[in-house]
């Protein structure tokens, strides 16, 4: 969250689903002269739209409840997705004979984060838009049961994505959070409580940006941003236009200045105790997977750093990490005793205040991580696409604009994009439901079957630049 919370206060409200016809038609309507307005992308193409038709007509013929669990590498994805829904939908049913009932949308899950960061008028329109807010990092009863509800008995299909937050890889599939199969099975169990055959299915969909053409200069141009904010040299390119190969080596260079930089800071200030990254016996690892390395160790102690003020045992993947660390900095700041501020002493609301404060200032350190959880130190080298150096570069961008208490979702824009969005196969839940409801193992089991199997396919989605 860029904007500094000083003051402790109320807890955070859920906002219930208030879908708004109306309101819905309108946003439809101005839909691609906002996304051309407001976004880099210029085109949006999809698909396998085909399965998405069915999938749509079987739901309105009462045959089955799906989610689209759709990737989620940018903050433009569910405009993306709206789009799709919206626009390239009703085309293809159109040319396809289909007859669907309009409007064609979902109902969807959102992070209760997003107004504080975003605006508070971001959670009247998801309201509007028939969405339904949640709190990740805890168990949020009240959101899970409209989610829960909306799944079964919306008027639409349901969206959501399983990655939890955004990872600013195309290319890179975070590790999915077994929330959304979790919701599947739910929904499954209840339509056979009320005697309904419905079937219940999750539909991968894949999220891909790609530069109309390749931004190379626009990328040398932020390089040279970072490194005269970082205190390194300019470089510039020796002759002719920027190149992955004249390129990586500076990325390489501001990458490791940055790293070095943080890892004396938690070190001498946090007081941190780093690990020695030592080659095994007999082998030579090169920069990346140092780089690598040391990364994967400066993030884990910045998370102590948070855990420990917190009072958090270290459990799970850095993305389990985050969302303890993020609900522990809400329960902080967003109070039951501060339902009503006015009535309260003013010293005890001063420390409230103070208490606020400070666990803004901590909850910082958790910020830092989640912008480098998909960086793997081998993602360009891999393969050195535009894309992957822009998204790398953009990632170290949004890192120092923490760290200047800058605004890191007004990135800059480094050249216009297309947008493939690739629907996938259905995957069934009720196939698997029998061995979800037989006992507590098997449901635990069924979940995380799905959940893998989920995770495989939206894998599968990706297209290699």
């Amino acid at each position: 969250m860029p904007d500094i919370i000083y003051q402790a206060q109320p807890p955070l409200e859920f906002i219930p689903p208030a879908l708004n016809p109306l309101f819905l038609n309108v946003f439809q309507l101005v839909l691609p002269s906002w996304i051309r307005w407001k976004t880099a992308i210029s085109q949006i193409e999809a698909d396998n739209v085909e399965i998405m038709v069915d999938l749509y007509r079987q739901f309105q013929e009462g045959k089955i409840r799906f989610l689209i669990a759709f990737r989620h590498p940018k903050v433009d994805d569910p405009l993306c997705l709206t789009y799709l829904l919206s626009h390239i939908l009703p085309r293809v049913a159109q040319h396809k004979g289909v007859s669907l009932q309009h409007p064609l949308h979902a109902h969807f899950i959102y992070d209760r984060g997003i107004p504080l960061w975003a605006g508070s008028h971001i959670g009247w329109i998801g309201s509007r838009l028939g969405g339904t807010s949640i709190q990740r990092g805890k168990a949020d009863w009240m959101g899970l049961r409209s989610a829960r509800d909306l799944f079964a008995n919306g008027r639409f299909p349901m969206a959501a994505a399983p990655e939890g937050a955004t990872n600013g890889h195309s290319e890179i599939v975070n590790p999915l959070e077994p929330g959304i199969v979790q919701l599947g099975f739910w929904c499954a169990e209840d339509l056979h409580k009320t005697g309904r055959d419905e079937q219940v299915f999750i539909v991968p969909v894949g999220i891909q940006y790609n530069y109309v053409e390749a931004p190379w200069n626009a990328i040398a141009h932020l390089l040279s941003e970072l490194e005269a904010t970082s205190g390194l040299p300019v470089k510039a390119v020796a002759t002719g236009d920027p190149t992955p190969l004249n390129l990586y080596p500076r990325l390489l260079s501001l990458a490791e200045h940055l790293l070095s930089l943080m890892e004396q800071v938690y070190t001498r200030f946090y007081h941190q105790k780093l690990p020695q990254v030592q080659n095994p016996e007999g082998q030579e690892k090169d920069l990346n997977e140092v780089l690598a390395l040391r990364l994967r160790a400066l993030l884990n102690v910045v998370l102590q750093v948070a855990e420990e003020y917190f009072d958090l045992q270290p459990k799970g993947n850095l993305n389990d990490r985050c969302r303890r660390v993020e609900q522990a900095g809400w329960n902080y700041i967003f109070r039951e005793e501060f339902k009503d501020v006015k009535a309260l002493p003013p010293l005890e609301r001063a420390l409230g205040d103070h208490i606020a404060m400070e666990a803004n200032l901590r909850m910082w350190h958790m910020r830092l991580v989640e912008s480098f959880v998909a960086v793997t130190g081998t993602y360009i080298r891999e393969n050195p696409t535009a894309e992957r150096f822009a998204e790398t570069t953009l990632l170290i961008w949004d890192t120092v604009t923490r760290i200047q208490s800058g605004n890191p979702f007004h990135r800059p824009t480094l050249g216009k994009q297309r947008v493939q969005l690739t629907v996938g196969e259905p995957l069934s839940v009720s196939e698997l439901y029998p061995n979800y409801k037989a006992n507590r193992q098997g449901a635990k089991q069924a979940v995380a079957d799905l959940t893998k199997n989920l995770q495989h396919a939206m894998e599968g989605l990706i297209v290699k630049g």
